[in-house]
């Protein structure tokens, strides 16, 4: 955990310094152990997509905003249904690089988000990748089942787009920095 906490602090200053040195008046180098620090992390997660399964355009809007207000380097797929999104599992069998993260809605088109969940959580070689699911239900029974079918992360979708927005950072934060992969 202090690794993870070390490893997180390292990467902020990386930004700073990053947004430092864009001014021509000031030169300001980073150390080895940070310049191998985030070649590691971009080599480990930036560079593998995250999977967006959302069939609302206004919660897809909303999620690409906050991910692009947030500067995420990781390349966004959107998946509008089920079916589109399970499409992805012969891709991802075939070697197509794996997703850092799904974030998955329940409420689906075609093929609903719980059978999307078992899907891939049932396949050994897709099953450790992790799925948040992003939902408006509150359901109990939608979060025990998601649980059950091998979620990493239940989270309720906020109505409010400032507190959308601090769950995505959260999710990115947590997921693309602290969060150790098999990647």
């Amino acid at each position: 955990m202090i690794r993870s906490v070390v490893k997180y602090i390292d990467l902020l200053s990386l930004d700073f310094v990053s947004n430092i040195t864009k001014s021509p008046h000031h030169h300001i180098t980073t150390s080895p152990h940070q310049r191998s620090l985030k070649k590691n992390m971009v080599k480990n997660n930036f560079n593998h997509p995250i999977l967006l399964v959302e069939d609302n355009p206004v919660d897809v809007d909303l999620t690409l905003r906050a991910f692009k207000l947030r500067k995420l380097m990781n390349p966004i797929v959107v998946a509008r249904d089920g079916e589109e999104a399970l499409s992805f599992v012969k891709k991802w069998l075939d070697g197509e690089p794996l997703p850092v993260l799904i974030l998955l809605d329940l409420q689906l088109p075609r093929v609903n988000g719980l059978d999307v969940l078992r899907e891939i959580k049932s396949n050994p070689k897709l099953k450790s990748i992790p799925i948040v699911i992003l939902s408006t239900s509150s359901d109990d029974i939608d979060i025990k089942t998601a649980y059950e079918l091998g979620a990493n992360s239940y989270i309720e979708k906020p109505v409010d787009f400032e507190k959308f927005i601090e769950v995505i950072t959260q999710i990115e934060l947590y997921w693309n920095v602290i969060n150790k992969t098999l990647l």
